[in-house]
């Protein structure tokens, strides 16, 4: 914590051990779970009972992180000088009330999100999961602030396993409670579970309205490829929004989602709303360098990836910004930019993150792609998401194995895997590795369909698939449809 904790450090209670791994998650989750089931009726005629050596929570005051306080509760961006607020007074609440169990899991909850604003992973995790931790230890029972602070951990992580487990036992707990579904929609999504998903969707809208809710909606229709419905959901979600904060990443939702369709200005506008709206929004500052990359704005576009990284040095900005360099043929700055990502994953891998798919991407277009394959695969007996079958399709095809990535491609585009999303690198990947198989017919077909969906989705790939087109030629009358 800050020096401010760190001078009252003898107030307060030892810190927990460390965490259990992985492996052991679900586990503790179950024993959480028992007692909850366990705590039967710990409220009788409206009067809450304390459980032996809780605390009541002290009578709410007026806070000046109280606008950071409802985001964190509700699962939507805060504004980081608020959350900074936020943070510091329940670090000075917790030194005189040590076993308020819901502060402590208000606290964790703001330390992910600011893990997640800052890309700090290992300056900000750790603290969350001891925070939480701690919560938990507090009041063992009916906590489900602290499980639904646990799920979105290890969202935040990209252990989808784990955010799994411990959403659904948030839900058992209080099947009424909204908080636990935005989490179980991440999780699910990220293991590939898609009829979980949409269950989890439909639970969720019939339990709970507004913006939050809609933009989740909006990642569910836009993974399913209902392009018209997410963009609606984004714009009545920006509309709702309470805060700058969160209509800013509503906006940036918005903006990428106007990216991926190819439309240029629109998501150019959203960006620039984003960033007017909240100067932290460095996903859209990202995106700003996406498109002006794509107008031929270079110098805008490298100024823009500048500023994202230097607030929040996410491996995937130094990976595009790189892409960039290259296709400009400044070779050796785009290596100090993936000399960034390799550092930054090992960085994030200090707070518990999984940076596998993201490295495995990079080692396939510009590293080792054999080390790719072993990485990802790994990353698909994990959690087998859409993301990660696209990614080790292409790493299979790159270290020559096209016959088993066409296997991963195709559960990456087919809608019937939930693969709906319609999105050009995968339509790329797609056809260049049919291409590589000598199933000319589909390989045309998809490389087209990439340029269709977005003809700039690569500074670099699209030169690629522009150049197989042409290689490719016009089809012949002869040529078998399904060649």
């Amino acid at each position: 914590m800050d020096s401010a904790m760190k001078t009252e450090a003898a107030d307060r209670p030892p810190e927990p051990e460390t965490p259990a791994p992985r492996s052991r998650a679900r586990s503790r989750v179950r024993h959480w779970v028992l007692l909850g089931a366990l705590a039967g009726c710990l409220a009788l005629g409206g009067i809450l009972v304390l459980l032996p050596g809780e605390e009541r929570p002290a009578a709410p005051e007026p806070l000046s992180g109280a606008q950071a306080h409802s985001a964190v509760r509700t699962g939507v961006a805060a504004a980081l000088p608020e959350l900074a607020v936020l943070i510091e007074e329940r670090e000075a609440h917790l030194r005189s009330h040590p076993r308020d169990a819901r502060t402590w899991a208000v606290l964790g909850s703001a330390y992910v999100e600011q893990g997640r604003r800052t890309a700090d992973a290992a300056g900000h995790y750790p603290r969350a999961e001891r925070a939480l931790r701690t919560s938990l230890d507090v009041r063992p029972r009916d906590n489900v602030e602290a499980l639904v602070g646990m799920a979105a951990l290890a969202n935040a992580r990209r252990d989808f396993r784990a955010a799994a487990a411990w959403g659904e036992a948030a839900r058992e707990l209080a099947p009424k409670r909204w908080t636990a579904y935005p989490q179980l929609i991440d999780a699910y999504t990220g293991l590939g579970a898609y009829e979980k998903v949409g269950a989890a969707l439909d639970r969720l809208m019939a339990l709970r309205s507004g913006p939050a809710v809609m933009a989740r909606a909006a990642a569910v229709y836009r993974d399913r490829g209902w392009r018209e419905d997410a963009a609606a959901a984004l714009s009545d979600a920006a509309a709702g929004a309470s805060t700058p904060a969160e209509e800013a990443a509503w906006r940036e939702r918005a903006g990428q989602l106007a990216w991926e369709r190819g439309d240029r200005e629109t998501a150019l506008r959203h960006f620039r709303a984003a960033v007017r709206l909240d100067p932290d929004q460095r996903a859209a500052q990202a995106g700003q360098g996406r498109v002006l990359a794509a107008l031929g704005r270079t110098p805008e576009a490298l100024s823009a990836y500048q500023a994202a990284l230097a607030g929040q040095p996410q491996p995937q900005y130094a990976l595009e910004l790189g892409e960039l360099y290259e296709s400009l043929g400044r070779t050796e700055a785009a290596h100090v930019q993936y000399d960034v990502l390799r550092d930054r994953v090992r960085a994030d891998a200090a707070g518990g993150v999984d940076g596998d798919l993201v490295l495995g991407q990079f080692e396939a277009d510009h590293g080792d792609p054999v080390s790719a394959v072993r990485r990802l695969r790994a990353e698909w007996r994990r959690q087998p998401g859409i993301a990660v079958a696209d990614a080790l399709g292409w790493a299979l095809h790159r270290a020559g194995q096209d016959k088993e990535a066409l296997r991963f491609a195709k559960i990456a585009t087919d809608s019937a895997h939930g693969g709906g999303v319609r999105s050009a690198p995968y339509a790329y990947h797609l056809g260049m590795i049919e291409r590589g198989l000598k199933r000319y017919g589909p390989a045309r077909r998809h490389l087209e369909e990439a340029l269709r969906i977005n003809p700039y989705f690569s500074p670099l790939h699209v030169g690629m698939a522009r150049a197989a087109l042409t290689e490719l030629g016009e089809p012949s009358v002869t040529e078998p449809p399904n060649n």
